[in-house]
Formats: structure tokens, sequence, C-alpha cells
């Protein structure tokens, strides 16, 4: 129990404490914290209680304006940070409890806080790895044909994305131009997206790195993964269809991808650990892992158009994804490059079984076929200027849940 209150349905109680980066307007220096019900901590102001002996020599990673020295530092500094918070916020300590000097200087309420970026991403790679998701856009575009390409279900595939684009929640984005081929018999036009939409997924930060020519194992991949994001990778469809043959997607991912800010450890998410989704055929031993690493994290996604209020569109759950993120990173390095602390992994939209468990509106509106309802007379087939997307993601535990917080992001009308 925390000498915090917060009520029971908080994203961020003391089994959380997540990590992130941020400012105030009285400091405007961007700083290492984490959080707990509606209070950042500011780390730098407690760095005397992290005695840990794998933090405490190390203590300074926590001044920096990003947590990409903190991510480096691996496993036993990160479980002993998060020991050390919460004993700090305990009922049974003092040191904050009991010195109100000390206590308004670490404990900052959330409305003065401005978000940041929780770490310079050096590279980002999104994932492909909803076997749903994969079948559902199989089924659209190859009719008749095999829902899911010959290599599917033997390597979690992935792209190499823009970092630079990557957003922090609420920072809006404008929609994209590019050229598209809306009939195929004529010639390419060029313009604004047309077919905007939203991918619900979750990202994972890494930590330590490896060297140039050493792969992370499958039997050491978690040591090397800090902790997870919620992730809404925008997708410009009309853009992308025209484009991604035979390389891949780019100008249809590249104007924006937006990351939640409080990066929740996988120490805080290891109560919900739930069996991996069975594979078959097995995978190569580089990919082989017996051990759970697949996770019960209830996901949603609402738009929220001008002057009304969010409607959820859809609910799904973490728990779908066929390839686990050791596997994702194991088979990332297993040519020997080189993972660096801060690389952001992004899962790949996240679909369910169901209908209402669908992860991008390409789905959830069957190509357009299956306007949705969000009120007020209003439907959506894809995403318009002035919508606001609006993701949230908990783990429910006895009394409490660990959540994410909210990844927003709302679209602005394109240059023209």
């Amino acid at each position: 129990m925390s000498f915090v209150e917060y009520p029971e349905t908080s994203d961020f109680p003391i089994e959380n404490l997540p990590f992130g980066v941020f400012s105030t307007a009285a400091n405007p220096t961007p700083r290492c914290g984490s959080r707990i019900g509606d209070f950042a901590i500011d780390l730098g102001q407690i760095k005397a209680q992290l005695t840990g002996a794998a933090i405490s020599p190390h203590v300074d990673v926590f001044d920096a304006p990003t947590l990409n020295g903190f991510m480096a530092l691996g496993r036993p500094a990160w479980k002993e940070t998060r020991a050390a918070l919460q004993k700090l916020l305990s009922k049974e300590d003092a040191t904050l409890q009991g010195d109100a000097e000390l206590r308004a200087k670490v404990l900052i309420p959330i409305a003065d806080v401005t978000m940041a970026m929780p770490a310079k991403i050096g590279d980002y790679t999104d994932f492909y790895s909803s076997k749903e998701h994969a079948t559902n856009l199989g089924t659209m575009f190859r009719p008749g044909g095999a829902a899911l390409l010959p290599n599917w279900l033997h390597i979690p595939v992935g792209y190499h994305g823009r970092a630079s684009s990557v957003v922090v929640s609420g920072t809006p984005l404008k929609r994209p131009c590019g050229q598209q081929r809306p009939k195929p018999e004529e010639p390419p036009i060029f313009g604004p997206c047309k077919l905007l939409d939203f991918e619900l997924e979750m990202a994972f930060f890494t930590g330590p790195p490896n060297k140039l020519g050493e792969p992370i194992s499958i039997e050491n991949a978690q040591d090397h993964i800090f902790g997870m994001v919620l992730m809404n990778d925008w997708s410009a469809r009309d853009i992308q269809k025209f484009e991604y043959i035979p390389l891949g997607p780019f100008l249809g991912k590249n104007f924006g991808t937006t990351v939640s800010p409080w990066v929740v450890t996988m120490d805080a998410l290891e109560p919900f650990l739930t069996p991996n989704v069975p594979q078959d055929p097995a995978p190569l031993p580089y990919l082989a892992h017996e051990d759970p690493y697949n996770f019960d994290i209830n996901l949603a996604a609402a738009i929220k158009a001008p002057g009304q209020e969010a409607a959820v569109v859809t609910n799904s759950n973490f728990k779908y994804m066929y390839w686990t993120m050791k596997q994702q990173l194991a088979h990332h390095s297993v040519t020997g490059c080189p993972m660096q602390p801060g690389d952001l992994l992004g899962s790949g939209t996240i679909s369910g079984p169901a209908p209402g468990s669908y992860g991008s509106m390409l789905e959830i509106a069957w190509r357009g076929t299956k306007p949705v309802d969000i009120g007020n007379g209003q439907s959506r087939k894809f995403i318009q200027d002035g919508d606001e997307v609006i993701m949230t993601g908990y783990c429910q535990g006895a009394g409490y849940r660990v959540g994410f917080g909210e990844c927003t992001g709302s679209i602005l009308p394109a240059n023209v």
C-alpha cells in the first residue's frame, strides 16, 4: 500500500511505477521520472535514496533528458530502482511521507507536467505479428488465394520504419500527401491521403546493446527488453497500396507514429503473463521458447470527432499476438544486427478473432463496406480531418490495474 491515494481504477498504482520524461513550467528542462496516481515522480530529486549496487553508481542517468542511459544499465538496475521506489512510496516508509519539503520536490501534480518522448529512438522497426490481422488483410487483398504468405508462419515479418516521425501522445499530425491509384486502369494521381487509418499496436523499448555480429539469443532476449508502450502506427492506406510492392511500406507509414509517454516495465507486467499462442509449424530453434512471454493487456481504440464524445470502435488484447517480443528481438538480431538502448520495436496491428476486436479501420469497416457508428448521426470508414484517435490499455489485477495511460493523436488538414 502507498501513502499516495488513488482509486482502484488508476493506471498508475504502486504496482506499476512506469518510467518517462517530463518537464514543468517551473523547470522546463526535460528530466526522467516515474508516476504514481496523479503525480509524476522526479527521480533526480531522490537519487540519494537509490542505493542498490547496480543503480547507485549510475544515478546521474536520471538527470538526462531521455531514458536511454537508464535503459542501457540492464535488468538489475531497473529492478533495484523500481523496488526502491516502491519502498519510498509505501505507507511503512517515512522518507517522503514524513518530509513535506522533499515530498513537494519529488511528487509533482500530473496537471503541472508536460510529457516528452521517453527515449531518443535510434531505430524503429514495425512487425506484422497478429495472425488474425494478417489473415484479414490477406483475405481482402488476395481473394481466392492463401490468406497468409508462405513466410508468415516461419518468421516474425517486419520492416524498418522512420524513427524521426515517432511522436509522443498528444502531438497532432498532418494528413499526408502522396501518389495513389484509385482507378487501376488510369495513371496515378497526387494529393492528400483519402484512406487514413489507425493501427492499434504496442511496442517495446530495448535495453543493453549487443555488438555487431553477435545476435541476442532467444534465451537472453528478455534481458534486453526494457518495457512497453501503446502505439498508433498511422497508415495512409491508399498511398501504401500503390507503393508497397515490392519493397513494403514507405510514405504510407513515415508521416507519423504515436506512442504513449509512460514506459511500463516488464517487471510490472510479469503478473499478467499468459500462455503463448500455439505455433504451427514449430519455429526454428533460434526462435523457439517454451516460457510464456505473452501478456493479458486489455486494449481499446476510440474516435473523437470534433465537438462530440469519444466512441470506442474496438476492444482487443495483446494476448492474441502470434509472435512474441522475445521472438521478434531474437529474429531482428540473428544476423548480428546491433540493437541500441532506446530502439523501438512495434508489434504490428493487434487484431482478435472477432470483428469487435479488430485493430484497424480497414478491418473494422471492412475496406469501407461497413461504416462504423460514432454517435450523433456520424459514421466513419476511415479517419477524417479533426478526428482524434484515443488508445488505452491496462492489465487487470485483484483490486488494482497496471495501465499505460492514453495514446492520443489528432489529424490536421494536409498541406495543399
